[in-house]
């Protein structure tokens, strides 16, 4: 992930105060470019979250329209869109696995792949299965830190900041999270590349 200098931050923040004003002031299509920017992001940090793509749409959704319905409320200077998207959408799929929680402790099934592959790309997606699931295992919190680090790619402030958390304790968050990770992996017989996973 390409790191942005102190000059770009605040022109990113300054062109996102621009254009939460121009939202605020309902132009629909200043929000449709904030829908066009920023869906992809807050649907893979859901997806991520949840692993469910219909419920991963829901909570981009969401998280959009709360956008929209708070725009005259932005505070020029904060974070930018996309980190209050994912910020909104972390908290949004943390009140879906707490419901989830309550309301099951049953296996979820997985719908198998009927399409026809060679067998190195029938190898990674099992891979990327296990991977998802043992991500599946984590609490929510340790969940969320591992999605914002390392498929977000976010740096440890910025996923911090998502969180509401100072800083050492993300990084105290982040390093219960590894090693929950590894043993979810280790679990599922993925011993190998548990001491790799960060």
């Amino acid at each position: 992930m390409r790191q942005m200098t102190p000059a770009r931050e605040t022109a990113a923040a300054d062109s996102d105060d621009a254009v939460m004003v121009r939202v605020a002031a309902r132009d629909a299509l200043a929000f449709s470019r904030v829908v066009e920017a920023q869906l992809g992001l807050v649907h893979r940090v859901a997806y991520r979250m949840l692993g469910d793509a219909a419920e991963a749409e829901d909570v981009a959704q969401e998280a959009l329209l709360r956008l929209w319905a708070s725009a005259a409320r932005w505070r020029p200077g904060q974070a930018g869109i996309a980190a209050w998207l994912t910020r909104v959408a972390v908290n949004l799929c943390l009140d879906r696995l707490r419901r989830r929680r309550f309301s099951s402790d049953a296996e979820v099934p997985e719908r198998a792949d009927e399409r026809p592959r060679a067998d190195a790309a029938m190898a990674e997606e099992q891979l990327r299965a296990a991977a998802l699931a043992a991500l599946g295992d984590l609490t929510e919190r340790h969940r969320a830190a591992i999605v914002l680090t390392y498929y977000e790619e976010l740096p440890n402030a910025a996923a911090a900041e998502v969180l509401e958390m100072k800083l050492k304790a993300f990084e105290s968050l982040l390093l219960r999270a590894r090693g929950a990770m590894r043993v979810a992996l280790a679990a599922r017989g993925l011993t190998t590349l548990a001491g790799d996973t960060a």
